[in-house]
C-alpha cells in the first residue's frame, strides 16, 4: 500500500473473526513500514501475540487508549502529523469526508501510512462504511477456511481481500494466505507454481 496515504480496512461480515482478520491485515502492513507504529483504540481487546505473528513485534508498537471516537481521531491525526512514525493505525466506527481529508493531508505531510480499521459496536453503524471518504484505498477482509494439509494439523490462515475502492484504479478481489511473521501475504502454492500461460483465471494475490 502507498506510504504517505490513508487506507481503510474492515472485516467482511462485521463479526469478531473477520474483524480480527482485518486487524491482522493492518498489522502486517504496519510491520513492513519503517519505524514505530502508533495504534489508537477505544477497547482493550487487542492481542499482542497475534500481532507479533503478523510481523508487528510488541517493541515497535505504542498503544493509545482514548475515551471516545473524537479522541481517537485526534490521536490519529496527531500521530500522522508527527513525522517520526512509520505507521499509524486507528480503530473507528465512523469516518466522515472532512475527517478523512484531514488524515490524508497529515499522512501526505509526514510520509507515514495511515490505516483506519473500521469497527462497529452495532450493526447499524456498518452502513457508514459505504459512505465516501478521502482514503486512497478501501479494503474488506474475510476469513476463509485453511487449505488441507498432507499431515494432521492447522494450516496457515487464508483471507479473501476485497479492494472495494482505489484512487485512479479498479476494484478487485484476491484470495491469499494470511500474513507471516514478516507481515507478508502469500500466493497458494499451487498457483505460485503455475506459469501465466497455464492459469486461466485471475491472479488472486497481492505482494
Amino acid at each position: 500500500l502507498a506510504l504517505g496515504a490513508l487506507h481503510e480496512v474492515a472485516g467482511g461480515r462485521n463479526g469478531a473473526i473477520d474483524g480480527a482478520a482485518a486487524a491482522l491485515f493492518a498489522a502486517g502492513i504496519a510491520a513492513r513500514a519503517k519505524g514505530k507504529v502508533l495504534w489508537c483504540v477505544t477497547r482493550q481487546d487487542l492481542f499482542a501475540p497475534a500481532l507479533a505473528q503478523a510481523g508487528l513485534l510488541p517493541g515497535r508498537v505504542v498503544y493509545v487508549e482514548a475515551g471516545d471516537e473524537a479522541s481517537v481521531l485526534a490521536c490519529f491525526e496527531e500521530g500522522l502529523r508527527h513525522g517520526g512514525l512509520g505507521a499509524v493505525v486507528a480503530e473507528l466506527a465512523c469516518l466522515s469526508m472532512t475527517a478523512s481529508r484531514r488524515l490524508q493531508l497529515a499522512a501526505e505531510t509526514s510520509g507515514a501510512i495511515g490505516i483506519a480499521i473500521r469497527r462497529w459496536r452495532r450493526q447499524t453503524e456498518a452502513t457508514d462504511f459505504g459512505q465516501p471518504t478521502a482514503a486512497v484505498t478501501r479494503w474488506r477482509i474475510t476469513a476463509l477456511p485453511s487449505r488441507p494439509l498432507p499431515v494432521p494439523g492447522v494450516g496457515r490462515a487464508r483471507w479473501q481481500l476485497e479492494l472495494i475502492r482505489v484512487r485512479a484504479g479498479e476494484s478487485a478481489d484476491f484470495e491469499v494466505e494470511a500474513c507471516d511473521d514478516k507481515g507478508r501475504l502469500a500466493l497458494f502454492s499451487d498457483l505460485a507454481d503455475r506459469s501465466p500461460a497455464t492459469h486461466n483465471g485471475p491472479v488472486r494475490a497481492i505482494g
